[in-house]
């Protein structure tokens, strides 16, 4: 939209279907979204407008809301679920905070799709081999990149708390500070619009799938969580002796009550399986633990102050506003039902049956269409369209045959 246009109040239209528009580009049937495909009004959220330094000819960016032209939030509307959720929490006096961890690849510009992703030429002319986990130097061949990604952070107010090279080759993580849900949620979105056109600007390839290496680890999207009172600040899952409180345990409870139900939200992809079924702490499971990766409910290490539930199951894939709203929303139905958790598990240890997760997309789906428990939290006009759009995205994953397919299979009897 022009500025002049923007700057006079004009309304930007949107048709109803552009919600569950499938990653192809394509749309399920019009009964997902209404026969008529009518408007949503996009209305700008006035604190989320941002010059883009990057671009080379002043542009601005807006997040909106989708919302009916009645007035009132789409249910289609991802961040409208998520706004919905926490308008839940505070008719209970309640806030919870939030803050996520993203990891992602940079890559040298990939034309081919046939060929594997490969690191970037750094400034001393080599690729990385994947030994600088963690390294104080390892992004110096990228310093160019960052540094510009550091600066249009500061120029759109994204604060960043740490930012680091991760076990992956050429694969970093970024921690945001925690905060409020919605603009976590806004912030995160941004972040990654952002990685993606400086990435472009050097001639690089900022990659967020789950899983785009083999034998490689994958990259999430972990979710931090906290209550506290509206007033007083108060972190509710401690009490005045530092102990975890019930209302803490019930947390988890609806947690574990909803991660497999709500995989297919937190594991939107094919590809996001192939992050939790060959897991580098990437775990599928529903278990919980005091400060162990390997369970997809960690507890880390803190002061009770800052006593948190780490949902370790949602990939750098994911839709931000969707993975917090959902992870949210089962911690308060577990609160709300006062829902017991399992015992915490410590060490290696053997997932039971009852914890564990669907391991493909075709399972979460199969598993999300049954759960009275989504459709209770999200409405059933978002479930169903959600796993229409999803249902063909896979279909379209089962049209090609891939290159394993033709290496191995051919040569059988």
């Amino acid at each position: 939209m022009t500025a002049e246009g923007f700057l006079e109040g004009r309304r930007l239209q949107l048709a109803r279907g552009v919600l569950l528009q499938c990653i192809m580009g394509g749309y399920p049937a019009a009964k997902f979204y209404g026969s008529d495909d009518g408007d949503l009004a996009l209305v700008a959220d006035p604190a989320q407008i941002h010059p883009l330094p990057w671009s080379e000819e002043p542009r601005a960016f807006a997040i909106c809301d989708a919302d009916e032209l009645t007035g009132e939030s789409s249910n289609l509307s991802t961040r409208g679920q998520l706004k919905k959720v926490i308008a839940r929490y505070a008719a209970l006096g309640l806030a919870p905070v939030v803050a996520t961890e993203l990891e992602f690849f940079v890559f040298a510009p990939n034309t081919d799709p046939n060929q594997p992703f490969q690191p970037p030429v750094g400034l001393d002319g080599r690729r990385e081999d994947g030994h600088s986990a963690f390294s104080v130097s390892s992004n110096n061949g990228l310093r160019p990149f960052f540094s510009e990604v550091y600066k249009c952070m500061a120029a759109l107010g994204l604060p960043r708390d740490t930012f680091m090279h991760e076990m992956g080759v050429s694969q970093f993580e970024i921690n945001l500070l925690h905060g409020d849900p919605l603009l976590l949620a806004d912030q995160t979105f941004l972040f990654k619009h952002l990685l993606k056109e400086v990435a472009l600007k050097h001639g690089l390839t900022v990659v967020c799938m789950a899983k785009p290496l083999a034998h490689t680890p994958g990259s999430s999207m972990h979710i931090h969580q906290s209550i506290v009172e509206i007033g007083s600040g108060k972190n509710v899952f401690s009490d005045a002796d530092g102990q975890p409180t019930a209302m803490f345990r019930h947390f988890i409870g609806g947690q574990q009550a909803g991660m497999a139900d709500f995989t297919a939200l937190f594991a939107p992809n094919v590809n996001s399986y192939q992050r939790l079924c060959h897991p580098f702490a990437s775990p599928n499971n529903a278990c919980w633990s005091h400060d162990n990766r390997a369970a997809g409910l960690r507890i880390p290490a803190s002061s009770p102050v800052a006593r948190r539930v780490e949902n370790r199951l949602p990939g750098a894939d994911a839709n931000p506003y969707l993975v917090i709203a959902a992870s949210l929303a089962a911690g308060l139905y577990g609160i709300e039902h006062e829902l017991e958790p399992s015992e915490a598990i410590q060490g290696e240890f053997d997932v039971p049956d009852h914890l564990s997760l669907p391991c493909t997309l075709h399972a979460a789906l199969e598993r999300l269409k049954r759960s009275q428990l989504a459709k209770e939290l999200f409405g059933t006009e978002f479930i169903e369209g959600y796993i229409a759009s999803k249902t063909m995205e896979l279909t379209s994953f089962f049209d090609e045959i891939t290159p394993w397919e033709r290496r191995v299979l051919a040569a059988q009897a």
